[in-house]
């Protein structure tokens, strides 16, 4: 069964961004639960931000689980990248996102690599971009089998990212891993820029696809874009998806009102 969740974002330096709530884990899990989510994902500055005791206690009050940890903060606070031309800032970036792990170990969840892939440039040409970004997933993927949780790494659109932009170059870079604790995260966003055939990419991607981003066309709330769900429901159901839906849009018109909306699409379209 799929289960739903909505993103909490407590990295300031991002607010604007697409992300649901912004006003503390408590603020969040509440409206969370109180709109029938089944989980949160949380996007934190840092390991440290993050009283585990606390969202344990959070998460248990409002029943309700934690469904994944991101590490764009690594970009977008310390501007850190894993295919970075400088073999300091990979492994700054590595040991970033190595802490998230452990963070989300504690909760039994995965860590999520999007914007820290980074992108190839005039430093670094794609082959080698690639090799990098091979090497991270490696050595984190295998990081992460500690905790019984893989690591999520997400193909972006070609306006963020040069490396892996379609579901089918996804499962070609993890097919090409020793490790197989890495998981793809299918961001509808994304592939409605990218894929020629959402439907079709989510069967390309089967049983890669680790985690969901339940979002419109133009990232808004479910129902707000031009998204046609029919297929992608049908699809993702014929790939036994049982994993979360998760809700990473822009606050549009507010908070409340995005949340509302997508819960009442994740229900239309994907509970059972």
């Amino acid at each position: 069964m799929i289960k739903s969740a909505v993103t909490i974002s407590l990295v300031e330096e991002a607010r604007g961004g697409p992300f649901v709530f912004w006003d503390g884990l408590a603020d969040g899990c509440e409206r969370a639960a109180a709109l029938d989510f089944d989980a949160v994902e949380v996007f934190a500055p840092s390991p440290e931000s993050i009283n585990v005791e606390q969202l344990k206690t959070l998460a248990g009050q409002n029943n309700i689980e934690v469904a994944a940890f991101g590490t764009g903060a690594g970009m977008v606070i310390h501007g850190l990248s894993l295919t970075s031309a400088d073999p300091d800032q990979r492994q700054k970036a590595r040991d970033f996102v190595r802490s998230i792990i452990d963070l989300a170990g504690q909760f039994g969840v995965g860590a999520i690599i999007g914007s820290m892939q980074g992108r190839w440039d005039a430093t670094t040409d794609h082959a080698t971009a690639l090799g990098y970004l091979s090497e991270a997933l490696e050595e984190l993927g295998e990081h992460a089998r500690q905790y019984g949780a893989p690591l999520i790494y997400e193909p972006l659109n070609r306006y963020e990212t040069n490396l892996v932009n379609t579901m089918a170059d996804g499962v070609k870079l993890l097919e090409s891993l020793s490790t197989d604790n890495v998981k793809l995260l299918a961001d509808l966003f994304h592939m409605n820029i990218e894929e020629a055939n959402i439907a079709d990419a989510v069967r390309a991607g089967g049983s890669h696809i680790g985690h969901v981003h339940f979002v419109d066309s133009q990232r808004q709330a479910a129902g707000r874009g031009h998204m046609s769900y029919e297929p992608i429901a049908a699809a993702l159901k014929e790939i036994g998806y049982d994993g979360y839906a998760s809700v990473e849009a822009f606050p549009i018109p507010d908070s409340q009102e995005c949340a509302r909306q997508s819960i009442e699409s994740f229900k239309k379209y994907l509970a059972e």
